[in-house]
C-alpha cells in the first residue's frame, strides 16, 4: 500500500512516521508514505522570487462572497494530485483513491479502512487548511470525501495520520501477529495486566475475579457485556 500525501506542512508527519509499528512497515516496505507540496505549482502572479532568490508561493485567497479567514486555491491542489496520479497511470497495476477529509462527510471506520486496504493500492490525501479547499477541487478530481469526527481542526494531516494507521494495520505483516488487531477479537473497554492488586492512596484496586478464573467461556461473555457498557 502506498500513501501519497498533499500537504503543505510534510514535516508534520516525521516523528509519526518513524516509530513503533508505522516505522517497522516502511522499513520493511509493506507500506510507503510519499509527500507533495502544492507550493511547488504556484504559478502567475501568486508566485514572486525576491531579489535575494528566494521564492514565495501562495496557495490561498479571499473566499467570494466574504466571510472570515482565508481557502486554499484549487490549481495547486489538482496540479499536485494530478503529478501524482500520472506517475502512478504507468502502472497497469495501481488501483487509485483519491480522498479529502471534510467535517460533514461520511464516517470514516475501521470497516472503511477494510475496504480501502483491500480495493486500493495507492491513496492519495488531500490535507485542507485555513478555512478549507475550493470546492471546484472536489469536483474536478472526484474525491472521495471522509470525515474522521464532528469536529474542525486546523488541517488535514491529523485526519491523514488518522487514515494511514487505520488503513496500514489491515494490510497484513503490518502487525507482528495479524490476529492482534483488536477489531478482530472480542475487545471490552476495559483490560487490566499486572499487578493483580494495584495500592493507590492505601486503596485496592483488584482484577476482576472472571478474569482470573480460567473460564474462557465466562471471560468472553464479560467482555461481551464491558463491551456493549462504551
Amino acid at each position: 500500500m502506498k500513501f501519497h500525501v498533499i500537504t503543505l506542512f510534510p514535516e508534520m508527519f516525521d516523528s509519526y512516521l518513524k516509530e513503533s509499528i508505522l516505522g517497522r512497515a516502511i522499513k520493511e516496505k509493506k507500506i510507503s508514505v510519499s509527500f507533495v507540496n502544492p507550493r511547488k505549482f504556484v504559478t502567475g502572479k501568486y508566485r514572486k522570487v525576491w531579489p535575494d532568490g528566494n521564492v514565495s508561493a501562495q496557495v490561498d485567497e479571499r473566499p467570494y462572497a466574504g466571510g472570515p479567514g482565508m481557502v486554499m486555491m484549487a490549481e495547486p491542489i489538482i496540479r499536485a494530485v494530478e503529478s501524482v496520479s500520472k506517475k502512478l497511470s504507468k502502472s497497469k497495476k495501481a488501483k487509485i483513491l483519491t480522498i479529502n477529509f471534510v467535517p460533514s462527510a461520511e464516517k470514516f471506520t475501521t470497516e472503511v479502512a477494510k475496504k480501502i486496504s483491500k480495493k486500493y493500492t495507492d491513496i492519495i490525501l488531500i490535507c485542507g487548511r485555513y478555512e478549507g479547499i475550493d470546492a471546484r477541487v472536489d469536483k474536478i478530481l472526484k474525491t472521495t470525501k471522509y470525515s474522521v469526527g464532528d469536529y474542525v481542526l486546523t488541517g488535514g494531516e491529523i485526519p491523514a495520520m488518522i487514515l494511514i494507521d487505520s488503513t496500514s494495520r489491515q494490510i497484513e505483516g503490518v502487525l507482528g501477529n495479524f490476529d492482534s488487531r483488536e477489531e478482530e477479537r472480542v475487545s471490552s473497554s476495559e483490560v487490566y495486566t499486572r499487578p493483580e492488586v494495584l495500592i493507590h492512596n492505601k486503596k485496592k484496586y483488584k482484577v476482576p475475579a472472571v478474569l482470573l478464573s480460567g473460564d474462557h467461556k465466562k471471560i468472553e461473555e464479560w467482555k461481551e457485556l464491558t463491551k456493549k457498557a462504551k
